[in-house]
């Protein structure tokens, strides 16, 4: 149900979809069963947003992982850019970035 996320989470909270309606588009717009699609909708209506923001998040540690390829070349270490961002825990991105920077300036260095 992870594509259908976006599209549930926005047809509740923009579009005033009922329970039902964005219970029957997931399950027409994905393999989810109806136990549990039901159960992810109900988890939108009470978390606005939710699937957006992790969406946002997956999309803002891409480009810092392209950055830190890109600055780092040969020397990226795929181990230590997860270490990096899984290390601080649930951060604000903003956070998530400086650790990422402080990341690369130390591999830089040696």
């Amino acid at each position: 149900m992870a594509r259908t996320a976006l599209v549930v989470d926005t047809g509740i909270h923009a579009k005033g979809w009922s329970e039902e309606q964005a219970v029957r588009y997931a399950m027409e717009n994905s393999p989810t069963p109806e136990t549990a699609a039901r159960s992810e909708v109900r988890r939108y209506f009470v978390l606005p947003g939710q699937a957006t923001s992790y969406k946002i998040g997956m999309i803002r540690i891409q480009q810092l992982r392209a950055r830190a390829e890109k600055e780092l070349g040969e020397d990226f270490d795929i181990r230590g850019f997860h270490d990096t961002v899984l290390g601080g825990g649930a951060v604000p991105l903003s956070l998530l970035e400086q650790r990422v920077d402080n990341w690369i300036a130390g591999v830089k260095a040696g």
